[in-house]
């Protein structure tokens, strides 16, 4: 009963059955409750009338204190439960509902369907669902670019990360890297209301997220079996915005022989991103296809390397 052993059992779990409807409905999701907590400390602390870093020192204190809470709570969980298989069992059931491999493979799916249909109305609002851009101003080859770079970004975000947190820290470091992350979405914007608030959260995100995203980067290089995708995220990833999520897309998009990132607009703003693979052709349907063909590929080599951790970790 290993950490790495905890989350392939959690990672089965969540595979299999993911969060059900009728749970959901009924106790809501553990994310759910942090970002409750999240927004109950920052419509408290953040007030605009206050200086820039004493903003900044409040959303700092504020991001260790939730962060505090989630992981003490997982860990005082986790010391209760050891010593036995029930224990193992309802840990790996408590750690299934903070991955995320089942619902980004079908929130990306559900986009697919129409695109390759024909129906762009109903794959901007598929895609709605999973991107901050606004929705109404993709094409075809927007909302595939949009739906490809999200399942990538989010395989390490959503998946890989949490999983490499909890092979080393089991669950008070999965707990701990899913409050960071959380945090991050929340409150980590470059806007005039989060920039200062949420700048430690966002700074501390993309730490917890350095060596994952570099992890999952090189896991879809090689089961692409392209080494197309390795040279394009070696050469490219650190062109884009954020230090982390540009090694997984431009993997991605060597792998797919397409072009990612690109200008962007948010509501009237636009993000003049530089592209990644540049020189390639545009994605559509068939494309996001094939990607969500390659990310479960990517996810079973992902899953061989984690059986491999646990099977070391049960020999120390």
């Amino acid at each position: 009963m290993t950490p790495a052993s905890l989350m392939l059992a959690a990672w089965a779990i969540e595979a299999a059955f993911g969060w059900p409807g009728w749970l959901y409905r009924l106790v809501r999701h553990p994310v759910v409750w942090f970002g409750a907590l999240i927004a109950f400390l920052e419509t408290r602390l953040n007030r605009p009338a206050l200086s820039h870093r004493l903003r900044y020192v409040l959303g700092a204190g504020a991001s260790l204190l939730a962060i505090s809470l989630a992981t003490c709570l997982t860990f005082l969980i986790a010391r209760a439960l050891a010593g036995s298989w029930a224990g193992f069992v309802i840990q790996a059931f408590i750690a299934s509902s903070l991955l995320a491999s089942r619902s980004l493979y079908q929130h990306v799916a559900n986009v697919t369907a129409p695109l390759i249909a024909g129906d762009l109305p109903g794959a901007r609002k598929a895609v709605s669902l999973i991107v901050g851009r606004d929705p109404a101003q993709l094409d075809e080859a927007g909302v595939a670019r949009a739906s490809i770079e999200s399942l990538a970004e989010n395989a390490s975000d959503g998946v890989i990360a949490p999983l490499f947190w909890g092979a080393l820290l089991g669950l008070p470091g999965l707990s701990a890297y899913k409050a960071i992350n959380t945090l991050d979405s929340v409150i980590g914007h470059r806007n005039s209301r989060y920039e200062a608030f949420g700048g430690f959260a966002a700074r501390l995100d993309d730490l917890a997220n350095l060596i994952p995203a570099r992890l999952t980067g090189l896991v879809i290089g090689l089961a692409s079996r392209r080494p197309a995708a390795l040279n394009v995220m070696l050469r490219e990833a650190r062109k884009h915005r954020s230090p982390n999520a540009g090694w997984p897309e431009a993997a991605m998009a060597g792998a797919l022989g397409v072009r990612l990132s690109g200008p962007r607009i948010y509501g009237d703003r636009t993000s003049e991103e530089p592209w990644l693979n540049g020189a390639a052709r545009d994605p559509d349907g068939n494309t996001v296809s094939r990607a969500l063909r390659l990310y479960v590929r990517a996810l079973f080599g992902a899953g061989l390397l984690l059986a491999s951790l646990a099977l070391l970790q049960a020999t120390i």
